[in-house]
């Protein structure tokens, strides 16, 4: 999942206010006006004037994501908030897959949401309570390439632009702790599997392990875990069997996903290799995933499979880059035949009302202004859309993860999870692989209740 799961919340000091003001103009205070009636911002705030004429109103938004990574979404629409006059609410929750269905079917939708899962967007479109994008919503999607357009549609019908993308293929470890080990970043999966050997010889001493992890995150607690079988999978047996899989027209309990799961027992479910600082395999389902890489930092853990927005989660003052205190590199395919396996997620910003402030605010968050303002908030965040200014990726992960993202030779696939049924995706399967892990549930039952959950 995209996504997916974070916390957060903002808080814009009132000095930034202050500034902005001085140089804007909305129909709060002063500026010129219009035969319309809408008024003529002015100064720095005059790049939002199409998003003009609705000062005093209020957008609610609701979403996974979490502090400190909302901290930054919020502070990236500060400025086109402080001279629209529009505030947007910002809600950020662990149970954001489970309550949101809930709030929709009560009558109790946000305004916004942000939608980590396609599977739970189609879900969404079919209470009707989902509203298409405006028209310049829609124009906006020229910028991004008609696969992403796709995985903000259901049944070939656009309703939810892609917010961001994020790259999930990555193992994190610390550049300074490897070379002092005399430890290489492997380059595929079977040098891998030998350094993992040889971390959880060297620490059989200190009790230091190769791997951390966690799969904690309140409601949807599990998704980490779907994309280690992702990972696997996509890198074992390619796209085509990939799509399938996403399709059910290859099932949990076929023998291709049935020996990745044992691919991925023998790495994440290694007593000898994991959970380095933590615990044993079991403390992996009540780790949260924020929390999972903390290890690397004191030399516990070496090694966390974890995307690129996970650079949020990493204390203030560590040195992200490839002679820092941590980086990542590129998760190598299982099969050395598979070109570059690359699993992507993404979030998609979707509506539940056309109120014109909603639409404004909408229309806003699907522009490379938008998403140019995203990135220069802070690292860990990369956008899919075409017309971002690759300059402003100067954080070595956000460039990492783009590249890998708009290489045209690896094998791109979107979440798996995030892409089946929400029954299915962000609902048996989360909760028969936190099974797995917290209760040693075995892997064919696991397969067989993830199946039986499939919609008919």
């Amino acid at each position: 999942m995209s996504a997916r799961l974070r916390n957060r919340l903002l808080v814009v000091p009132a000095l930034l206010g202050l500034v902005l003001a001085a140089g804007c103009s909305n129909s709060s205070g002063g500026g010129g006006g219009s035969a319309s009636g809408v008024p003529t911002l002015t100064g720095s705030c005059a790049k939002y004037q199409p998003y003009a004429g609705h000062a005093g109103t209020k957008v609610t938004m609701f979403a996974s994501i979490l502090s400190p990574e909302s901290d930054s979404l919020e502070k990236s629409w500060a400025e086109f908030s402080s001279c629209t006059g529009i505030t947007i609410s910002y809600e950020g929750s662990n149970d954001f897959e489970s309550q949101l269905p809930v709030r929709v079917s009560g009558g109790n939708a946000p305004d916004l949401a942000i939608i980590p899962q396609p599977g739970l967007l189609a879900q969404m479109v079919k209470t009707g309570k989902v509203v298409k994008p405006p028209a310049q919503t829609v124009r906006n999607e020229d910028s991004w390439s008609p696969a992403w357009k796709a995985y903000g549609s259901v049944d070939g019908v656009f309703y939810a632009a892609p917010m961001s993308a994020n790259m999930k293929s990555l193992v994190w470890y610390s550049p300074k702790a490897f070379a002092q080990a005399g430890y290489q970043v492997p380059t595929t999966w079977s040098d891998l599997m030998a350094l993992s050997d040889r971390i959880a010889k060297a620490g059989a001493a200190d009790g230091s392990k190769p791997w951390c992890g966690g799969i904690g995150s309140g409601t949807a607690t599990g998704w980490p875990a779907t994309d280690w079988l992702e990972e696997v999978v996509l890198g074992s047996y390619g796209g085509d069997v990939y799509d399938q899989w996403v399709g059910h027209q290859v099932k949990f309990s076929d023998p291709k996903i049935i020996s990745a799961m044992q691919t991925v027992a023998g790495w994440m479910q290694n007593p000898a290799w994991v959970n380095g600082g933590i615990g044993d395999v079991r403390s992996i389902a009540t780790t949260t995933f924020q929390d999972a890489g903390a290890p690397i930092l004191t030399g516990k853990c070496w090694m966390l499979q974890q995307a690129s927005f996970y650079e949020a989660q990493w204390p203030k003052g560590t040195t992200v880059g490839p002679n820092g205190d941590v980086y990542a590199f590129h998760l190598p395919a299982v099969n050395p035949a598979i070109p570059d396996p690359v699993e992507g997620g993404g979030e998609f910003v979707t509506a539940f009302s056309s109120r014109p402030e909603v639409q404004a605010v909408q229309d806003y968050l699907s522009t490379a202004d938008w998403a140019d303002s995203r990135v220069r908030v802070a690292p860990g965040w990369v956008s899919a859309n075409q017309g971002v200014d690759k300059s402003l990726y100067t954080d070595p992960i956000d460039q990492l993860s783009a590249a890998a993202l708009t290489d045209p030779k690896a094998t791109f696939r979107f979440d798996a999870s995030d892409m089946m049924p929400a029954a299915v995706g962000s609902g048996q399967e989360w909760k028969s692989l936190t099974a797995w892990f917290a209760q040693g549930e075995s892997i064919k039952q696991v397969a067989k209740d993830i199946d039986a959950s499939w919609p008919q």
